[in-house]
């Protein structure tokens, strides 16, 4: 006899919405309308003879039978996927040719590359780091991840993360004969310069309203990587990228002295050719990037 079960769409509807205890961010998830997870769920509860949810004016509430079925749809949606994955490493083998900046390579990619090959150990990544666009068409280079406005020709591109741009330094420049307090306390800390990134202070500046002091003095180091570096090691400050930071403050050798964030209008950007973006390995790095992006995402911490 065959299995009767409620519709899929209605379980993965209900799984979301449980688990983020909203139908607004079930829908984002799951890319549909909050009206559309009203009518899985409706559906779902018609099926089973039972309310999940208890409708309150200000928040979504669990019902006991609600709380009961949550964690058996979580395993199942986790084995699936898992299931999945397995299967889909089987057919996602080779080399992978990945071109991008250095900076992102050393501060967000490579920490979390282990967990890719763990995942695919039969892809063999190999990073190409520089600053051009590479030619897709007469270079071995499989997909790249990109900085700017995500329009390339030929390419498809899938948003990773958007950045914000905010002076970092060491703990001990917030201390000292010249405590580092206000934004205007800047004219008495050497201001690291990165030289791919030459307009950084100078938004900055004109982002709180400082016009007189200089944007473009201090020691030039070539990429934003050498700079963290420097400023972790108490040489001055630098400007930092939302994207490149998150380690470090986490860690504690770099700290936010303002809170004031400046939005760039760039962001970082999976890129692959269109004709290519099919094939497993590039589906698997890409899917497995967005993920990671989606795992890490949290607030700064201003001190």
């Amino acid at each position: 006899m065959g299995r009767r079960l409620p519709s899929l769409n209605a379980l993965r509807a209900f799984e979301a919405a449980a688990r983020l205890l909203s139908f607004t961010k079930a829908a984002e998830e799951l890319n549909i309308t909050p009206s559309a997870i009203s009518h899985q769920i409706r559906g779902l509860e018609d099926y089973l003879g039972v309310r999940m949810f208890r409708r309150g004016s200000r928040a979504l509430v669990l019902t006991d039978e609600g709380q009961n079925y949550l964690p058996v749809l979580r395993d199942a949606f986790d084995a699936i996927h898992a299931a999945t994955a397995r299967l889909a490493a089987r057919q996602a083998e080779g080399p992978l040719n990945v071109s991008l900046l250095t900076s992102f390579a050393a501060r967000w990619l490579i920490p979390r590359l282990p967990k890719f090959q763990a995942l695919y150990p039969a892809i063999e990544v190999r990073l190409s780091t520089t600053v051009r666009i590479v030619d897709f068409r007469r270079e071995d280079v499989d997909c790249a991840i990109r900085y700017g406005k995500g329009q390339w020709t030929g390419l498809t591109a899938d948003l990773l993360l958007t950045e914000e741009l905010f002076p970092v330094c060491s703990p001990k420049l917030l201390t000292g004969q010249k405590p580092l307090k206000t934004p205007r306390d800047l004219a008495g800390h050497v201001r690291i310069q990165t030289l791919l990134r030459p307009d950084d202070w100078r938004m900055w500046f004109n982002a709180v309203g400082i016009s007189d002091i200089d944007p473009d003095a201090g020691p030039q180091f070539e990429s934003s990587d050498l700079a963290l570096r420097a400023a972790a090691e108490s040489l001055g400050v630098a400007i930092a990228s939302s994207t490149l930071v998150t380690e470090d403050l986490k860690k504690g050798t770099l700290v936010v002295p303002f809170d004031v964030k400046l939005s760039s209008a760039g962001a970082y950007y999976f890129v692959a050719p269109e004709d290519r973006r099919d094939q497993p390995k590039i589906i698997a790095f890409r899917d497995w990037l967005l993920a990671e992006v989606k795992r890490d995402a949290r607030p700064l911490r201003v001190v």
